[in-house]
């Protein structure tokens, strides 16, 4: 289904992603970081805040990194400032590239087992299957923050997988 060369290849993209939103954020005020847009999380700081937090779940499960605190609800004020998102977005972004790397194929086999705080149960799926996961959760919250800068007047970012550069730097 995917190999540790796919995750690597998500990883680098996600922070890729992650450094050219910085950009376009700063072009922000904080009024207009905080303004519910009508998006699942209402405002753009909100989605990305509530993005870095899953990320930090699904790494929690993957990789056994430490699991960041609260719900789904408390996700969207994981930091209070862009500059303090910024600095962990940075640190999450490290944590999965350098996960990806270590990845071996093999270790994307068998189920995954955790408790799911949004179904209120133990959950199992195939540990492939989260992988994706997690790299299309990204893809789908940028693209609602992507859609949310247009509207706020700002330039979003190339986001096309295709065009990103094969000597991007990984962070």
């Amino acid at each position: 289904m995917i190999d540790a060369a796919y995750c690597v290849q998500m990883a680098r993209y996600n922070a890729w992603q992650n450094r050219q939103l910085k950009s376009a954020l700063g072009a922000l005020s904080r009024d207009d970081l905080m303004r519910d847009r009508g998006a699942f999380f209402g405002s753009i700081f909100a989605t990305l805040n509530h993005l870095l937090w899953a990320d930090g779940v699904w790494l929690s499960r993957l990789a056994g990194t430490a699991r960041p605190d609260g719900g789904i609800a408390e996700s969207v004020a994981l930091t209070a400032t862009l500059d303090a998102w910024e600095i962990a977005r940075f640190r999450r972004d490290a944590e999965m590239v350098l996960w990806s790397e270590r990845l071996r194929s093999v270790e994307l086999t068998g189920m995954l087992s955790w408790y799911s705080g949004a179904e209120g149960r133990t959950v199992e799926r195939p540990r492939a299957v989260c992988v994706m996961h997690m790299f299309n959760h990204q893809t789908h919250h940028r693209g609602q923050v992507h859609a949310m800068l247009s509207q706020a007047g700002v330039r979003a970012p190339v986001s096309d997988l295709a065009f990103m550069p094969d000597d991007a730097r990984v962070l």
